[in-house]
């Protein structure tokens, strides 16, 4: 009996033991997802710019607004992004020119709509088929300016704004990304001209980071 009770006591221990560790184990890999996955609350505007500036990939949705001095035209897009440089563009609306898809495989620019005059498109949508639209061009300059010290980041209300002097033309002479504290996503893109005004103001409606593969 003494030994039978011995070896159930044992059997116990190690049962606990097992669990304990099982427990431990599943603990620290929550927390560490917790810490490192898409959680941004808890990161200062130092650790979102890292994140933001290596984003890897993203599929968003975003609503488009390009002022000229003639006139003012708005555009929902479906973006897709792989690093390095993968892109592809869907226009949504408006309906005149919806599935308008514009692709860059690394290599190669195209166009593809069989509804449309293509040349037209081009030449009437110029800022659809150019990545001014792109975040991934905003982080591309922004890396450039930082380096030239003609960057800067700060803070206003509930958002971190980086922003990057580009100075490539009196219409994009100036870019904001504004990001969410409470997210770490962006949650709009503007582009200035050298006057301080908007020629092109981006919202993005959803926007996934670092899913695409």
């Amino acid at each position: 009996m003494k030994e039978k009770f011995k070896n159930k006591k044992i059997l116990i221990i190690v049962c606990l033991v097992i669990f304990a560790l099982i427990l431990i184990f599943l603990i620290k890999n929550n927390y560490k997802n917790f810490k490192t996955g898409n959680n941004m609350s808890n990161k200062n505007i130092e650790e979102i710019e890292e994140y933001i500036l290596n984003i890897s990939s993203y599929e968003s949705e975003i609503e488009v607004t390009v002022q000229s001095n003639k006139n003012t035209n708005k555009y929902v897009i479906l973006q897709q992004y792989i690093s390095p440089n993968k892109t592809k563009q869907v226009v949504l609306e408006p309906s005149n020119i919806q599935g308008l898809e514009i692709v860059f495989d690394g290599g190669s620019l195209s166009i593809n709509n069989t509804k449309l005059n293509l040349n037209v498109v081009y030449e009437n949508y110029e800022y659809l088929a150019d990545n001014y639209l792109t975040l991934e061009s905003f982080i591309e300059d922004y890396k450039k300016c930082k380096e030239n010290n003609k960057a800067k980041k700060f803070e206003e209300n509930n958002e971190y704004i980086f922003e990057a002097n580009v100075q490539k033309s009196n219409y994009v002479y100036n870019k904001k990304l504004y990001i969410s504290k409470e997210t770490g996503k962006p949650t709009k893109l503007l582009i200035e001209d050298i006057n301080e005004k908007n020629t092109v103001y981006i919202l993005y409606k959803e926007i996934k980071l670092n899913d695409l593969k």
